[in-house]
């Protein structure tokens, strides 16, 4: 078992830095491909390998489109972003960080819809014969991180539960290939990562999670569009069928997780029985929510503790770039994540 980890996990570092705030030089996207639909008008949609169009695809939710989809896709989040800002996607999926950056930059992006659901894949992960229990055992220790990531927020979060702050711990700046190597040969004491990865290790017996992100971190997921599509009203109405469309999306995988991880374990090299404890520790838990305070008031929070922390170059406020015009009849963003139980590696 302590063999196929790496080499799964390796691939993965060029599919799921979505929640990172980060990007190589080579994440600059590309690839894709078009989903034809009835009517002339494109929606430009950025995705990442195993995401929105894989799940679309296996809900049914790409069937009838009146309009027809070109999928661009992406290694992480903060280049969709870029994309976003430069109109060469009108819309696509991140977590709760990279917008965070984007905004910080002063990009042309609004978020427009949102999920929630459970932050136990955020996790501070320590190796199994590690003597640290809790996290104020953390203290002087050294801590794998990928920067800006939505693990970096929880690794902060986390610490400050506990009383501490990244004064008190040696960060390691690492994505996370590197992170992985780092955490099992023992070159650092703890890793602070997200699903899939915590699935990984915990699959493999390579760790144990110290602390994890539920009620720690917002849990919130977000799609993201440039305010020139928002403001052209076919590619307004697109948008806001093709964020129903993934509404409805999620409420199947978490009706269907095990048809789910089967296709996403196919999409992403990912073994099944990772892939399916991912559904149900995270993936698979998220309900569609409102854009209300309560999301901004919580995304605020991360914008100003990343401006204090001097990893954005500004303070600005996150409602500026938020449009609530898809909400509908939705819960509030507090809505407790859907739960599956206890996923098998836990």
């Amino acid at each position: 078992m302590k063999r196929f980890l790496p080499a799964v996990l390796l691939p993965l570092t060029l599919l799921l830095a979505a929640c990172s705030g980060t990007s190589s030089a080579d994440d600059s996207g590309g690839g894709g491909g078009s989903v034809d639909g009835k009517g002339s008008l494109t929606l430009n949609v950025g995705d990442q390998k195993g995401g929105s169009e894989a799940v679309l695809r296996a809900a049914g939710e790409l069937d009838d489109l009146p309009y027809k989809i070109k999928w661009s896709t992406f290694t992480s989040g903060p280049p969709m972003l870029e994309a976003v800002n430069a109109k060469a996607v009108d819309v696509g999926s991140v977590g709760n960080t990279p917008p965070v950056f984007a905004a910080g930059a002063d990009s042309k992006i609004t978020i427009v819809a949102a999920t929630h659901g459970s932050s136990r894949g955020e996790a501070i992960l320590v190796r199994e014969d590690s003597p640290l229990t809790r996290t104020t055992d953390l203290k002087g220790k050294s801590v794998a991180v990928a920067q800006g990531s939505s693990a970096h927020y929880q690794l902060i979060a986390s610490l400050k539960e506990a009383g501490l702050t990244l004064d008190d711990i040696e960060v390691t700046l690492l994505q996370p290939a590197d992170a992985l190597a780092a955490f099992t040969s023992g070159k650092v004491d703890a890793w602070a990562v997200w699903d899939p990865y915590t699935s990984q290790v915990l699959q493999a017996g390579q760790g144990r999670v110290l602390t994890d992100g539920e009620g720690v971190v917002n849990g919130l997921n977000f799609q993201v569009a440039a305010p020139s599509a928002l403001a052209d009203k076919a590619k307004a109405d697109a948008i806001g069928d093709y964020v129903e469309r993934l509404r409805r999306a999620q409420d199947w995988v978490f009706d269907h997780p095990e048809e789910w991880a089967k296709v996403w374990a196919k999409e992403t090299g990912l073994p099944y029985e990772v892939a399916l404890d991912a559904v149900k520790l995270t993936h698979g838990t998220r309900v569609p929510v409102a854009l209300d305070q309560l999301a901004v008031d919580s995304e605020q929070v991360i914008a100003d503790t990343f401006a204090d922390l001097k990893l954005i170059p500004r303070r600005f406020d996150i409602a500026d770039y938020v449009d609530d015009r898809f909400n509908k009849e939705l819960p509030p963003s507090t809505s407790p994540a859907r739960s599956y139980g206890k996923a098998s590696s836990r």
